[in-house]
């Protein structure tokens, strides 16, 4: 089952491309994205490399293909980065312009050449501190920036998510989400209900973003190509700017944190 929405999230009005400068020497690509693959302890083996390959086969699709070709430059840029705890972030690809398919088949093998690896916590917060940096060593010049994050649970170690997100949405970059929510994880006591409003509430964000929920193992490849079309392609359902005051998170953004912290008092 693949489940897509554009609720709305908790965020300030974020500018596309607010803090990009113009710069001779950059080329232009129509996305800047960022691509940001939880690895922490909760997926099993297995399943991180299925999320890899899922990866790998959308980069390489006829449709993604086909996608890349409606932007005006007929390319994007992209960096990939796996990550679990706040002190765990690790560079797969450096960023990489992919402007048809033999760069996407050399983006495809490198990151399914790097061996499989599982980390620890969750810390959703510090990708966007790691990402942020990332966009302004990048040496090329997007009309959008976006953070593209998989997830199979919330926040629970570091900084709260959503002080890091707000700070990614100031400088005009969009946040799009990928929760995992398959059962019988081997490590489910950080789980919660409705992770997807979670994701919608606390941690997306910017014009145009969006979720896109896994909930069976054989959804990776369809729910990742179809991500990364919309976010190449721009295509969303509306095109939405966040609020800058909205109504409580229909799931606490602090969920995680307090799950954690019981766990502990428990043990």
């Amino acid at each position: 089952m693949l489940l897509m929405t554009t609720g709305a999230a908790v965020l300030r009005l974020a500018v596309p491309g607010s803090q990009l400068a113009d710069t001779k020497d950059q080329v232009s690509v129509d996305v800047e994205l960022v691509i940001a693959v939880d690895v922490s302890y909760s997926i099993e083996l297995h399943e991180l490399a299925v999320q890899r390959e899922g990866y790998a086969q959308a980069i390489v699709s006829k449709e993604f293909l086909q996608a890349l070709k409606t932007g005006p430059n007929r390319k994007l840029a992209v960096t990939y980065f796996e990550w679990s705890a706040s002190s765990d972030q690790r560079i797969i690809i450096p960023w990489r312009v992919i402007d048809g398919p033999e760069t996407a088949d050399a983006v495809a093998r490198e990151i399914m050449k790097t061996p499989v690896r599982q980390g620890s916590s969750t810390s959703i917060a510090i990708n966007f501190n790691f990402a942020m940096p990332l966009f302004n060593k990048n040496p090329y010049r997007g009309l959008r920036r976006v953070i593209d994050i998989s997830g199979d649970g919330p926040n629970n170690n570091g900084a709260p998510v959503t002080g890091a997100r707000d700070a990614a949405l100031e400088r005009g970059i969009t946040i799009n989400g990928l929760p995992i929510m398959m059962e019988n994880s081997s490590y489910s006591i950080m789980n919660i209900d409705n992770l997807d409003l979670y994701y919608e509430d606390c941690v997306i964000g910017g014009p145009g973003s969006f979720v896109v929920s896994i909930k069976h193992r054989n959804d990776f490849t369809e729910a990742i190509r179809a991500k990364l079309i919309l976010e190449i392609a721009g295509q969303t359902t509306e095109p939405r700017i966040t609020p800058v005051v909205q109504s409580d998170p229909r799931v606490p953004c602090l969920i995680g944190e307090k799950i954690s912290q019981e766990h502990q008092w428990r043990r």
